[in-house]
């Protein structure tokens, strides 16, 4: 894959290089607490929050869940594992599990 960035007449089939991405990342919604790692990507589906998938998009954006922001899981609610409590970058916000699903990390 690096070959194909460094070559800057290569022809880059988007679909294909969004596809790898997906593929070494995990939802952050189903990482466990101590996890930490980048965000990768936002990929709201429709089975979110009951928000449109623009307007939850925005809302993670506004609070800092932007592509190459470091996440750490810091804690987990005591029933169901939710809310989790995840640092971005130095602020610490909490999340219900089904929308940090939109959020892709590695």
């Amino acid at each position: 894959m690096a070959d194909v960035f460094s070559n800057p007449h290569a022809v880059v089939d988007r679909q294909a290089v969004d596809l790898q991405a997906s593929v070494s990342s995990l939802p952050l919604g189903t990482a466990r607490r101590g996890f930490c790692g980048r965000i990768d990507a936002i990929a709201v589906n429709g089975h979110s929050v009951g928000l449109p998938a623009g307007e939850l998009e925005s809302r993670l954006l506004e609070l800092g869940f932007v592509e190459g922001a470091r996440v750490e899981i810091l804690h987990e609610g005591m029933f169901g594992r939710d809310p989790i409590a995840v640092r971005v970058n130095e602020a610490t916000i909490a999340l219900r599990r089904r929308e940090a699903m939109a959020i892709l990390v590695s």
